[in-house]
């Protein structure tokens, strides 16, 4: 798999925090934090000519340093024909540019609703770590209208829910506020963390496909399952946010 070049050089990196044991290489940095902000890099092109590119993200910490680079790898006639719908494969990589995590979404011919989203309906998708072990899957769950999704382990045990609202857009018209998922433990039904679509200005919001996302947690949760709350991210993003681009 090539690794593709991060822009921007001089960019504030975190600092790596060392080997701890017990926690998958990579993934030391989540130790250290209980909040990240997902900020897909504006594609100049993709703007100018409306053709959809390859995604690409920064995931910063609360000091603005850049924790994990992410870059989307997928077929052009998926991106141009599917859209929203398409199979993809996000690389999440440190500041060395090693991959850490990896999150696929195979091609299905037929989309997850929220009516039906049960077995190959509910658009799984599967988190990695760099050496390939499945850490979990996330994917749609059944609902009446509100966007409702689920965070599984490696077994298929639902240990998160995530609830949208019933209209999660934004506009300058007037729904300008963050978009909220909060992420529930269904064991207690506690309420562990959010994600949260960040409104980022008409501007932005009007020319281009270019979204911000925060993730918040507590300090001492697995790292895994914050690994699996990245991954929530995309695809809340791609299943809500890229769909109503696509409309």
């Amino acid at each position: 798999m090539a690794v593709a070049k991060q822009p921007g050089e001089n960019f504030p990196m975190m600092p790596h925090p060392g080997a701890i044991s017990g926690v998958p290489t990579g993934l030391e940095y989540l130790t250290q934090v209980d909040q990240l902000i997902c900020k897909q890099i504006v594609e100049l092109f993709e703007v100018l000519t409306g053709w959809e590119c390859k995604n690409k993200y920064r995931i910063m910490n609360s000091l603005n340093q850049q924790v994990f680079y992410a870059f989307e790898e997928s077929g052009t006639c998926h991106r141009l024909f599917c859209g929203s719908d398409r199979g993809f494969t996000i690389h999440i990589t440190d500041n060395f540019q090693q991959e850490v995590l990896r999150i696929e979404r195979p091609f299905l011919c037929c989309r997850g609703c929220c009516w039906c989203a049960e077995g190959c309906c509910k658009y799984p998708v599967y988190i990695k770590d760099r050496e390939g072990n499945q850490l979990g899957t996330v994917g749609m769950m059944n609902s009446c209208c509100k966007p409702h999704f689920g965070v599984y382990d490696n077994d298929e045990n639902l240990i998160y829910e995530m609830w949208g609202p019933l209209c999660p857009c934004q506009c300058v018209c007037g729904c300008t506020g963050d978009v909220k998922f909060p992420v529930t433990n269904v064991k207690d039904n506690t309420t562990v963390g959010n994600i949260s679509k960040i409104w980022d200005g008409a501007f932005k919001d009007c020319c281009t496909k270019a979204d911000t996302f925060g993730i918040t947690f507590p300090m001492n949760m697995d790292v895994k399952h914050k690994a699996l709350l990245i991954g929530a991210v995309f695809v809340i993003d791609f299943m809500i946010f890229e769909t109503e681009d696509d409309n």
